[in-house]
């Protein structure tokens, strides 16, 4: 029997029902008994529920298409408003998916704990580590200020959960985003080394690839860069990681039809994805995220897939784009997924294969600490490693150089010509190709926090709103129910 206590808070699956229940349970899995148990327990230590909507509505990869579906997920984000329902793709829904998933990995390790032959659940207790410490990472990235060491320690954080919750309604704190750094760090360093792979799935768990992954985008966040570039090499030492990039000029290019495209960017055959989950979302559903009306116009397709950049070559993924009406352009990443109510049921859920980590990712976070480290030649290396697979007809003629990016990023002020240092060239190239790769996943909000880009949004009446670096919407907005609980809501 499972019980559901939502509290002010999140919902928790509780697997200790009532007790004249378990007296005669036939099923010992809510018991917890043994290690594969907890691994069946631990398929719920993922977020169900998907951030893509409002972290792209909000970025600058939207745009005011004039018609098209309007959801609140989409419209108030693009608005910078707070959203005030909590239904599928919202901040509200994704804030409970992962203290749902939190609570699974908490339960799992009380579990573990009170185990008597502990060493047998090793790999489970590193897997419910590093997954606590993943939905921890990704609320505090959304729901708190981008991590800054000069002010982390005085930040509101989120709550760092690591017991279940057993109180109707128990009072949490914030703390501070730093104390939130530390507790997932913690979390991660511990749980990654005990991590063993044994999965008959083994995209839809941390396996130690994508726990390292991880790892590098949590210390790039953290501005740790050597230790980003120490976890990128766990995955794929030097060069290898080449061929394990998503294959966009070869097998993606091939495939004609549209169906298949779109989910083959989220299939665990993929050698490109290394942590994949199934969300309840409407973002797949007929391509609903190129029917959104605040998204993706011509405009934004001008300013990425097809726009020019540093290599001088055509991005393969335009073989990728679709023209849904006259100003609905869009790739195909996503694929129309149901889970019918019935094995005869015409109705169901909704949801998404979501690419969480993945290879492409983990070569940019590499790039990137790179730069920041002034090693920029070893950063340019993993940048043509890149366009080798992302350029059409591509020959080393069009790798990338430092004098090449110098003059690609050269502006003219007042007539004269502005050189940017090399660094600057460098991250603005890795930004362009991360905002063309993974137009539509929702990650391109998080590079704009950490770079503290300012985010320009137009309606087509007219209306001009922008969102600047030190613009307290910038972080989205805690459910009110967290009042109840003790926590003080996002200042606006």
């Amino acid at each position: 029997m499972k019980r559901i206590l939502y509290t002010a808070i999140f919902a928790t699956v509780a697997l200790t029902g009532c007790k004249k229940y378990l007296d005669q349970s036939p099923d010992q899995r809510s018991e917890l008994t043994s290690p594969e148990y907890v691994s069946q327990l631990l398929v719920s230590a993922y977020p169900q529920a998907a951030h893509m909507v409002f972290t792209e509505s909000i970025s600058d990869n939207s745009d005011d298409k004039g018609a098209g579906e309007i959801g609140v997920e989409n419209h108030d984000p693009y608005f910078f408003q707070d959203i005030q329902t909590q239904s599928d793709d919202t901040p509200d829904n994704y804030w409970r998916a992962c203290y749902k998933a939190i609570a699974a990995t908490n339960i799992a390790l009380e579990a573990i704990n009170k185990a008597p032959d502990q060493e047998k659940y090793t790999a489970q207790k590193g897997e419910a580590l590093v997954a606590r410490a993943y939905s921890h990472f990704m609320l505090v990235s959304i729901f708190s200020k981008t991590y800054d060491p000069a002010t982390a320690s005085s930040d509101p954080g989120v709550p760092y959960v690591t017991e279940p919750e057993k109180e109707v309604i128990k009072q949490y704190d914030r703390s501070t985003v730093a104390n939130v750094y530390k507790m997932i760090e913690e979390d991660l360093t511990t749980g990654l080394p005990l991590l063993q792979n044994q999965y008959k799935s083994p995209k839809y768990h941390f396996t130690t690839a994508a726990a390292h992954a991880f790892a590098a985008r949590f210390y790039l966040f953290k501005k740790e860069y050597q230790k980003v570039i120490d976890h990128a090499n766990e995955v794929f030492p030097g060069t290898t990681i080449q061929t394990n990039l998503r294959p966009v000029n070869s097998t993606y290019r091939s495939i004609v039809d549209a169906e298949t495209r779109g989910q083959l960017n989220n299939q665990a055959s993929l050698s490109a994805n290394l942590l994949l989950a199934e969300q309840y979302s409407l973002y797949g559903y007929y391509n609903i995220y190129a029917r959104y009306r605040y998204g993706p116009s011509n405009n934004i397709m001008n300013q990425t897939v097809r726009a020019a950049n540093v290599s001088g070559g055509r991005w393969s993924w335009l073989n990728m784009a679709v023209q849904y009406s006259a100003d609905d352009p869009f790739l195909l990443k996503y694929a129309t997924r149901m889970k019918y109510a019935g094995l005869n049921a015409n109705y169901g859920d909704p949801y998404c294969i979501t690419p969480l980590l993945t290879t492409d990712e983990l070569l940019f976070n590499r790039a990137e600490a790179n730069v920041m480290l002034g090693r920029y030649s070893e950063a340019i290396t993993d940048l043509n490693i890149f366009l080798s697979q992302n350029i059409e007809s591509y020959t080393s003629a069009r790798n990338i150089t430092e004098a090449k990016v110098k003059t690609f990023y050269t502006t003219t002020v007042d007539g004269s010509p502005v050189v940017p240092t090399t660094e600057e060239a460098l991250i603005k190239t890795i930004l362009d190709f991360k905002r063309t790769a993974f137009l539509h996943e929702g990650l391109r909000w998080f590079d704009i926090l950490r770079h503290k880009l300012t985010v320009v949004h137009n309606t087509r009446d007219g209306q001009v709103m922008e969102l600047k670096p030190d613009d307290l919407r910038r972080v989205f907005q805690l459910p009110k129910e967290v009042l109840g609980a003790g926590l003080e809501l996002n200042p606006r």
